[in-house]
C-alpha cells in the first residue's frame, strides 16, 4: 500500500473494506486491514479542543480504559448468562422428554396389570385351575400333551409379564430420579442466569454513567481514542508477520457465513441478542453459521471449547477468532486481516482489524 493509502481515514477504511467484502465474488484481496491506515485526523483543524481535565480528575484516556474494562466485564457476564440460558433450555427439553417417558411407562404398567387381571379372572372362572393345567391332568394322552404345552406357555407368559412389569416400574423410578436431578440443575442455571444478568446491568449502567458525563466533543474524541487504540494494536500485530502466510480461501459455507455477518453491519449490539435486529458477539457468529447451514455453540467460550482449533497461518474467511484470555469476545474473520463483530453496548456491528484485540485462538465451524 502506498503513502496515499496509509493516510486514509478510519471511516473511509471501514467503508472500503465493507464494500470489498459485500461486492467481491470470492472475498476480495487487498483489503486495507492487512496494512491499516492511520486513524482519521480531526474533522476541522479550527475545531476547539476538548477542555483540559481539572487537576486530580481522570484524563479522557483513563475514562476510555475504564469504560472499556466495564464493558469487558459485562461481556464476560454476558457469556455466562448466554451459557446458563442455553443449559436451562436443554434441561427443560430433557425434562419434557422424561415426562413423556413417564406417561408412556404408566400406560404400559396399566396395560400389563390389565393382562394380569384378565389371567387371574380366567383362573377364577375355571375353579382356580388354569385351562392348561386341567388339560395337563387329563387321562387322554393327546389332551395331556396339548395341556402340558399350554401350561408351559402360560408359565412363560406370566413370568415375562411380571418381568416386564418390574422393568417398567424400575424405569419409572429412574425417570423420577433423573427428573429430580435435572430440576436441580435447572434451578442452579436460573440462579446463575439471574446473577449474570445483574452483573451485566450493573457494569453497563456504570459505563453509561461514565460516558454520560462527557461533553459532545469529548464523546467524539472518545470514539477517536478507541479507533487509535485499535489501530495501534492492529499495527503491532501485523508487525509480527502474523498475516505473512495467511491466504486461505473460504469454503462455500464460509462464504455464506461471511455474507450474513457483513449484512448485519450497522445493527446495534445488545447482550443476549441473536437477531434479527440486534446481536451480541457470539449471537452474531452463531447466527451467521446457522444461516450457512451449520449449527454451532451459542457462546464464545463454548465455541472455543467445542469447535476445532486451527493455526493462525491456516485461517480462512468464516473462521472465528476468539479474543482475550477468558474467551469473552468473538469475531468472524472475513479476509485480508479484517474481521466483523458486534463490539459492545452502545456500538453497532462493524468491521475491525483481526488483531485489534488480543487473540486467544482461531476455531473452524466447518472443519
Amino acid at each position: 500500500m502506498g503513502a496515499v493509502g496509509r493516510r486514509r481515514g478510519a471511516s473511509s477504511l471501514v467503508l472500503v473494506c465493507t464494500m470489498a467484502v459485500l461486492t467481491a465474488p470470492g472475498l476480495a484481496t487487498g483489503m486495507a486491514y492487512a496494512a491499516p491506515a492511520a486513524p482519521a485526523a480531526p474533522a476541522s483543524p479550527a475545531a476547539p479542543a476538548a477542555p483540559l481535565p481539572e487537576p486530580g480528575s481522570k484524563s479522557l484516556e483513563q475514562v476510555r480504559k475504564e469504560i472499556e474494562g466495564l464493558y469487558r466485564q459485562a461481556g464476560t457476564a454476558t457469556d455466562a448468562y448466554n451459557l446458563a440460558e442455553a443449559e436451562t433450555k436443554a434441561q427443560s427439553d430433557k425434562i419434557v422428554e422424561i415426562a413423556k417417558l413417564v406417561v408412556a411407562g404408566k400406560e404400559r404398567i396399566a396395560a400389563l396389570k390389565n393382562r394380569a387381571g384378565a389371567a387371574a379372572r380366567a383362573q377364577y372362572r375355571s375353579g382356580g385351575m388354569p385351562p392348561g393345567a386341567q388339560l395337563a391332568l387329563s387321562d387322554d394322552p393327546n389332551q395331556f400333551l396339548d395341556g402340558a404345552g399350554r401350561l408351559r406357555q402360560g408359565e412363560k407368559a406370566t413370568s415375562g409379564l411380571l418381568s416386564e412389569l418390574d422393568r417398567t416400574q424400575a424405569d419409572l423410578q429412574r425417570y423420577a430420579t433423573e427428573a429430580g436431578e435435572r430440576w436441580a440443575t435447572l434451578e442452579a442455571n436460573r440462579i446463575k442466569s439471574e446473577e449474570s444478568k445483574k452483573q451485566i446491568e450493573e457494569k453497563i449502567k456504570a459505563a453509561e454513567e461514565l460516558e454520560s458525563k462527557l461533553e459532545a466533543e469529548e464523546k467524539a474524541r472518545l470514539i477517536q481514542l478507541e479507533q487509535e487504540a485499535q489501530y495501534k494494536a492492529q499495527t503491532a500485530w501485523l508487525s509480527t508477520g502474523a498475516m505473512k502466510d495467511v491466504n486461505g480461501k473460504a469454503t462455500e459455507a464460509g462464504r455464506l457465513a461471511v455474507q450474513f455477518a457483513t449484512a448485519q453491519m450497522g445493527k446495534p449490539y445488545k447482550w443476549g441478542a441473536v437477531g434479527p435486529d440486534s446481536y451480541d458477539c457470539s449471537g452474531l457468529t452463531s447466527q451467521a453459521w446457522r444461516a450457512a447451514g451449520k449449527g454451532i455453540p451459542r457462546t464464545s467460550q463454548e465455541q472455543l471449547r467445542l469447535l476445532p482449533k486451527v493455526a493462525l497461518k491456516d485461517m480462512r474467511p468464516g473462521d472465528l477468532i476468539i479474543y482475550f484470555d477468558d474467551a469473552s469476545h468473538v469475531g468472524m474473520y472475513v479476509g485480508d486481516g479484517a474481521m466483523v463483530h458486534a463490539p459492545r453496548p452502545g456500538r453497532n456491528v462493524t468491521m475491525a482489524g483481526a488483531g485489534s484485540m488480543p487473540i486467544k485462538a482461531v476455531v473452524r465451524p466447518d472443519a
